[in-house]
């Protein structure tokens, strides 16, 4: 599957390295052509020749390794390759890249890496939710690496929670994911709304909510490596927009509705992951308002339904797909969403359940359509974003048969 792909593996020092010398032979035995970067305390847990018996390539640990002195290997490997993935990930050299720091052979070569770059952090648990840390993983997100979540296990410190290094199948499964995934959305439109929307009460103030536009920029982000042309219309988040996607930034509820439906007619999928404001001061103050005795009023009035407006305006050939986030009576509530928009499917999840709230990188996601339910359960926003597709890919599919034999 990965025949003619070329993939870094970048290893530091953490028990968990042992695992990488499976990963290695996984993806060699995929026809991978697989280089590792050691770092010297990787290399206290793992020895080079374990690698280079493996890959049949030199495992290399020194900048200024001179083996063939006409590699710059800092960045050759990161520009000739097609996926680099850090493997355990230390809070090391998540610090280092978060900040720039380039001062040995592996910061360095993801620093200047033009390829995909993906982290699989793995440490004590106390580190990984250490403030800290956690920003730093934040900050690296925010400018596009992406990241395979750590496991939750018995550590070798003797500890237990969060900081273990997935099972190399795991692993191996993201870089197939990455690099040779199926191209089953290739040809088809799909328009993506993502993160909040902001309302003005005047020059300083404005309303908005908590969405911090993950799930959407992860239904953006695998529609576009399942081969789909993809335009992501966004809200004012802290994220990178994925690579291939065409981007559109808004503000306001109408900024989103105009973007939305200027681009409508002519696509095959529309995703509404955005949390647009249902409402919007009537008047926005020229000048910042004062504080005064007593309790401020804002007159509010609705801003447009886009959802409603995009099934009312459908085509037969064309789906659409909503967000439900709700506090009670999800499915309920949802369900009669799914009937009133007039839309295909309507993606539901619960605020008050842990892990499937604003901002967390998992999601739990029951898809509702006319049919029936689909309970994806707990996933990775990643994998949510692949029930999705899937879920919606099929009810696009059914559509096209039914429209070919009407024609």
């Amino acid at each position: 599957m990965l025949r003619g792909k070329k993939v870094v593996l970048g290893v530091t020092g953490s028990i968990a390295a042992y695992k990488m010398a499976n990963v290695a032979s996984m993806l060699v035995k995929q026809h991978c052509d697989v280089h590792v970067v050691l770092t010297k305390n990787g290399a206290e847990f793992i020895t080079p020749v374990t690698f280079e018996t493996l890959t049949k390539n030199p495992c290399l640990m020194d900048t200024f390794d001179r083996r063939d002195p006409a590699e710059i290997h800092h960045l050759t490997l990161g520009q000739s390759a097609d996926l680099m993935l850090v493997a355990p990930a230390s809070a090391d050299i998540l610090g280092k890249v978060a900040h720039g720091i380039a001062d040995d052979l592996l910061s360095s070569t993801v620093v200047a890496a033009t390829c995909p770059v993906m982290f699989a952090p793995a440490m004590n648990t106390y580190m990984y939710k250490n403030t800290i840390v956690q920003d730093n993983i934040r900050r690296l997100k925010s400018f596009g690496y992406e990241f395979i979540e750590p496991a939750v296990g018995h550590l070798a410190c003797d500890a237990v929670g969060v900081g273990k290094l997935p099972e190399e199948k795991v692993l191996v499964e993201a870089v197939i994911r990455k690099l040779a995934g199926e191209q089953d959305l290739s040809g088809r439109r799909i328009l993506v709304t993502a993160g909040p929307t902001r309302e003005s009460i005047d020059p300083v103030r404005f309303i908005t909510n908590h969405s911090t536009g993950k799930m959407g920029y992860a239904v953006a982000r695998r529609a576009a490596e399942r081969g789909a042309e993809v335009t992501l219309v966004t809200g004012p988040v802290d994220l990178a927009p994925p690579k291939g996607v065409a981007c559109i930034r808004v503000t306001t509820a109408q900024e989103m509705y105009r973007a939305v439906m200027d681009r409508a007619d002519e696509q095959d999928l529309i995703i509404k992951a955005a949390a647009v404001a249902d409402y919007r001061p009537r008047r926005v103050n020229a000048e910042k308002t004062k504080k005064q005795e007593g309790p401020l009023v804002l007159e509010l009035e609705r801003t447009k339904d886009i959802l409603a407006e995009l099934g009312q305006r459908k085509r037969q050939d064309q789906c659409i797909c909503g967000f439900s986030m709700e506090t009670e009576d999800v499915l309920e509530h949802s369900r009669a969403k799914l009937k009133k928009k007039h839309v295909d499917m309507i993606a539901a999840n619960s605020l008050r359940e842990s892990g499937a709230g604003f901002g967390t990188d998992t999601n739990h996601l029951v898809l509702i359509t006319e049919e029936g339910e689909e309970d994806l359960g707990m996933l990775s926003k990643e994998h949510c974003a692949d029930g999705l597709l899937d879920a919606l890919g099929r009810i696009w599919e059914r559509k096209q048969k039914k429209q070919e034999g009407l024609s």
